[in-house]
C-alpha cells in the first residue's frame, strides 16, 4: 500500500492494532483491511532504529522482566514547518486478505484482478462502475472469512475448496486463474446455510454452514504458517486451522506486561541524567565511578550535579545503590514490590519523585474490621508492553508457543506506552481474612473455578503445566471487590466504566498480599483530573464501600445470578452477570473470570459465607 490510509491511537498500538493484527480502513472512500507489519518495519520506515529512536520510554523493573532494554512508543510524525518537506515516515500494513468481494454482484477474487488506480489502496469492481456510467465507483470490500491457527499463522480462506470445483473446473492452489470469472457468495436466506458459495463455470454450490465447525477443519486444509507481517516470516505448521471472521475479537489477543514506576526508579535520576546513564554505569570499574563524575562535573556534568543538588560523591552512592538493587530485584512477579510501596511508610529520597506520590488516609473504625489500608495515589506512572500475541484462545502462558513473535528475530526493544493517572488503594484486614479463606463453603466455591481452570490450562498446555495465576479465596473476593468497587466509583465521581482499570495484588506464603488498586491510568485527561483519587479522602471512602457492597447484594437477574444459572457451564465464576458485577474486557485484568458476588455478600442466608457480610447487617 503505497498512499496513506488512517491514523492509529498509540494505545491501540499496543493493544487491539499491535503487529499481526488485522486492521480495517478506510482509503479514497473504499474499504482495505491490512494486517500491522512486525517491529522489522518499524526499523525500516520510520528510522532512526531500534533505541535510538527519540521516542522511547525506560522502565528498568519491566525491562528486566522482559529481557529488553527499553521500549519505543508507536511513532508519530513530526510537524514541519510551513517551508519544509512534510515528514513522509509512515507505519505499513500489509493487505490482508487478498480475496475481494464486490457488493453489487457479489463476485469474489483475489485482490490482483479487480480494478485499482495507480497509487491508490482500494480497489473496484470494472464490471459495476460502467453499469453505473463511472457515476460512483463500486468499491470491493476484503472477505468475511479468513484462518488462523493456535500459533499465531493467518491465511486466505480456502475459497476453490470448499466450493468443490467438478473435474472441468479444476483450478490450482487457493487462487482461481484469471480467465476464471471468480466466485459468487449471495446471501440467499437468513444464517449461514442460506449463504451459498457458487462457481458460474461449473455450477458447483455449496453453502457455508459448518464453516466454524471443529469437525469442519479437521479433515479441511493445514497450516502453512504463514505470518505476513514479518518479513519472509513463514515457517513450517501442519496444524489444525480455524475459520473465523476477519473482524472477530478472537484473532487477536494482545500479550501485554505493565509495571507500576515504583521508588526508586519512579524519581527523577535517570531522567536529568538522560544519556550520562550509559555511561556512568557502564564502566569497567565501579570503584572509580567518583573519580569519574569529578572529571566529568569539570564540564558537561556540571549543570546536572546543580540541578541534582548533589556532589559526585553523593551522585557515585546513589548509582551504585541504584544498581545493586537492579541485580537484586526479582522480577518472576512484579507486584509483591508495588504492593510494599503502597502498604509500607514511604522512606524519603533526596530527589523529588515525579511518577509515584502516595497519601496514606487514616482507616475509619467504621470500616475497619474489613479493610486495614487506604491509599491515595495521588501520582501514578504505568509502562505498557506488548510482547506478542494469540489467536483463537486467550494469552494464557505468556512463555508458551502459541504467543507469536512480532518480529522475526529478537530485538534488544518492544513496543510500549507510558500513561499517567491516579488511584485508591485498598488492603484488606489480614487477621479476618485468613479466617475467613479457609471456610469449608468459601473453599468450596473457589475449588469449583479453579478446578475447571486447571482443568482446561491443561487441556490447552498438557497436564505438567501450572497456570502462572494461583486462583485462590483471596484473589476471588479482591478481583470481585475491585468490580464492585469499580461499578459505584462511575456513579460516584463520573468517570465512564473504561475509563477505570483494576491491578490486583493477591498472594501467601513468603509474599502475603490482599489487595487492589482501582487507577485511571487512560492515555486521554480522564485520567488526570483528580476526581478518582479524592474519593479515597476519609469520610468518603466509607460510603463508597457501603455503597458498592448494597448495590451488588440484589441483582435484577435473581435468583436466577445469584444461583449460578445465568454462567456459562464452562465459566470461571459464580453468580455474576452484567447486570451486577461484570466490568469492561479492558477495565478487568482477567477477561471477565474468576468473580463470585456471593463472596462479599453471601447468597442471602447469613452463614457467613460472604466477607462483607456484617457490613450488610449494619446498612
Amino acid at each position: 500500500m503505497k498512499n496513506d490510509l488512517q491514523d492509529l491511537r498509540r494505545s491501540a498500538v499496543v493493544s487491539t492494532f499491535g503487529p499481526g493484527s488485522v486492521v480495517d480502513f478506510r482509503a479514497g472512500g473504499g474499504a482495505v483491511s491490512g494486517i500491522a507489519a512486525g517491529l522489522e518495519e518499524w526499523d525500516r520506515s520510520f528510522p532512526p532504529a531500534g533505541l535510538a529512536h527519540p521516542q522511547v520510554i525506560r522502565e528498568p523493573r519491566l525491562q528486566k522482566k522482559l529481557g529488553v532494554k527499553g521500549f519505543r512508543t508507536p511513532p508519530v510524525t513530526l510537524e514541519r514547518g510551513r517551508d519544509d518537506d512534510p515528514d513522509s515516515r509512515r507505519l505499513v500494513a500489509v493487505r490482508f486478505p487478498q480475496w475481494l468481494q464486490c457488493p453489487n454482484c457479489d463476485t469474489i477474487k483475489p485482490e490482483r484482478r479487480w480494478k485499482s488506480d495507480p497509487g491508490k489502496a482500494y480497489r473496484y469492481c470494472a464490471t459495476c462502475t460502467e453499469q453505473s456510467n463511472g457515476d460512483n465507483k463500486a468499491f470491493v470490500i476484503p472477505v468475511r472469512f479468513v484462518l488462523a491457527c493456535k500459533h499465531g499463522h493467518v491465511d486466505e480462506f480456502p475459497w476453490d475448496w470448499w466450493v468443490g470445483h467438478k473435474p472441468e473446473c479444476r483450478l490450482s492452489g487457493n487462487e482461481s486463474n484469471d480467465r476464471h470469472p471468480g466466485l459468487i457468495l449471495r446471501s440467499e436466506k437468513p444464517g449461514l446455510a442460506g449463504l451459498i458459495l457458487s462457481c458460474p463455470k461449473c455450477s458447483a454450490r455449496r453453502s457455508m454452514d459448518g464453516v466454524f465447525s471443529k469437525k469442519t477443519w479437521e479433515r479441511g486444509p493445514k497450516c502453512k504458517g504463514h505470518r505476513p507481517w514479518l518479513p519472509d516470516g513463514d515457517e513450517a505448521c501442519g496444524k489444525e486451522q480455524n475459520a473465523v471472521q476477519r473482524g472477530a475479537s478472537n484473532l487477536y489477543f494482545a500479550v501485554t506486561e505493565s509495571a507500576l514506576s515504583i521508588p526508586p526508579w519512579s524519581d527523577r535520576l535517570q531522567e536529568v541524567l538522560g544519556d550520562w546513564w550509559s555511561s556512568l554505569t557502564n564502566l569497567d570499574d565501579l570503584s572509580k565511578l567518583e573519580d569519574y563524575i569529578s572529571f566529568l562535573a569539570k564540564g558537561d556534568l556540571e549543570s546536572i550535579l546543580k540541578e541534582l543538588e548533589m556532589t559526585p560523591a553523593e551522585l557515585a552512592e546513589v548509582i551504585r545503590a541504584r544498581l545493586t538493587s537492579f541485580g537484586q530485584m526479582q522480577t518472576d512477579d512484579l507486584r509483591p514490590a508495588e504492593y510494599r510501596q503502597f502498604v509500607t511508610e514511604p522512606g524519603r529520597s533526596r530527589i523529588r519523585d515525579i511518577d509515584f506520590e502516595t497519601r496514606r488516609v487514616e482507616v475509619s473504625p467504621a470500616i475497619a474490621p474489613w479493610i486495614s489500608r487506604v491509599v491515595r495515589a495521588v501520582r501514578l506512572r504505568e509502562v505498557r508492553a506488548i510482547r506478542g500475541f494469540t489467536r483463537i484462545n486467550p494469552p494464557g502462558d505468556p512463555d508458551s508457543p502459541e504467543v507469536a513473535k512480532l518480529s522475526k528475530d529478537p530485538l534488544d526493544w518492544l513496543p510500549a506506552i507510558e500513561v499517567r493517572g491516579e488511584g485508591i488503594f485498598l488492603a484488606l484486614n489480614e487477621e479476618k481474612l485468613s479466617a475467613w479463606e479457609v471456610r469449608p463453603d468459601v473453599v468450596k466455591r473457589v475449588s469449583d473455578c479453579a478446578d475447571r481452570h486447571l482443568a482446561d490450562w491443561h487441556e490447552r498446555y498438557g497436564k505438567d503445566a501450572t497456570p502462572p495465576q494461583t486462583i485462590s479465596p483471596r484473589y476471588m473476593l479482591c478481583h470481585t471487590l475491585s468490580h464492585a468497587l469499580m461499578r459505584q466509583l462511575t456513579l460516584e465521581c463520573g468517570y465512564s466504566s473504561a475509563s477505570l482499570q483494576e491491578r490486583i495484588y493477591a498472594g501467601s506464603g513468603d509474599e502475603k498480599m490482599a489487595g487492589l488498586l482501582i487507577y485511571t491510568a487512560t492515555p486521554d485527561s480522564d485520567g488526570t483530573l483528580g476526581g478518582l483519587e479524592r474519593q479515597g479522602k476519609a469520610g468518603r471512602i466509607e460510603g463508597i464501600l457501603q455503597r458498592a457492597i448494597d448495590a451488588i447484594e440484589w441483582c435484577s437477574s435473581d435468583p436466577l445470578c445469584i444461583t449460578d444459572m445465568m454462567g456459562a457451564e464452562n465459566s470461571y465464576s459464580h453468580s455474576v452477570c452484567h447486570a451486577c458485577c461484570l466490568a469492561p474486557e479492558t477495565s478487568c485484568e482477567a477477561f471477565n473470570n474468576f468473580l463470585d458476588r456471593a463472596l462479599l455478600t453471601g447468597v442471602g442466608t447469613g452463614s457467613g459465607l460472604g466477607y462483607f457480610e456484617d457490613i450488610l447487617r449494619r446498612s
